[in-house]
Order: structure tokens, then C-alpha cells, then sequence
């Protein structure tokens, strides 16, 4: 009698696996890519858009280009920085990365 149940639960040989059992790996790589790559860029990005809408008068900011600055004028795409005394420069908002107002000068 097992055995014939046994029997009764293996699949014929010529049966396909279950499809959702083969691409059951492929999903959960894709899960795994999402979480690990794709979520904490998408936060990144939010948080450096919503510093670059912050940006005030007075902030001393750094650009992509290693520039160290204090931000003299905001208009909608880019701002004016001031690097030393009476010498301006035009930047645009994507070239700022950092806030260095809390930064601790180095010795």
C-alpha cells in the first residue's frame, strides 16, 4: 500500500518541473539586486536632491570639482559662490556635493 502511494506522488518521466521552481532563483536575485543595489541608491539620490533645494545664502558648500565656498546668491539652477575675498564663481546646483558648515578645519 506505500508503495503505491509512493508511487502515485513521483512525477511521470516526462512531466516538466514546476515553472515557478525554475524561476524561483532568477526572482529572488532579482529581490536581492533591488534591496541591496537599487533601494539605497534611490534614497542617495532623494537625500542629494533635497540638499540641493536646501541650499541658503551663507552655506559653505563644496563642488564636484574640489572647490571650497560660501554660497553668495541662489537662483534656480545654479548659484553664486564666493571663494575668496570679492572673487565669484557661477556653479551649477549638480556640481555642489557637501555642506562643509559643520566640518572641522584641519591642522
Amino acid at each position: 500500500m506505500l508503495n503505491s502511494i509512493l508511487l502515485m506522488m513521483q512525477q511521470p518521466e516526462g512531466a516538466d518541473a514546476n515553472p515557478l521552481m525554475s524561476f524561483l532563483p532568477l526572482l529572488l536575485i532579482i529581490v536581492v539586486f533591488y534591496f541591496f543595489m537599487i533601494r539605497p541608491q534611490m534614497k542617495r539620490q532623494k537625500e542629494t536632491r533635497k540638499f540641493r533645494e536646501s541650499l541658503a545664502k551663507g552655506d559653505k558648500v563644496v563642488t564636484t570639482g574640489g572647490i571650497y565656498g560660501k554660497i553668495a546668491e541662489v537662483k534656480d539652477t545654479y548659484v553664486i559662490l564666493e571663494v575668496a575675498k570679492d572673487v565669484q564663481i557661477k556653479v551649477d546646483k549638480a556640481g555642489i556635493i557637501k555642506d562643509m558648515s559643520d566640518a572641522q578645519p584641519q591642522r
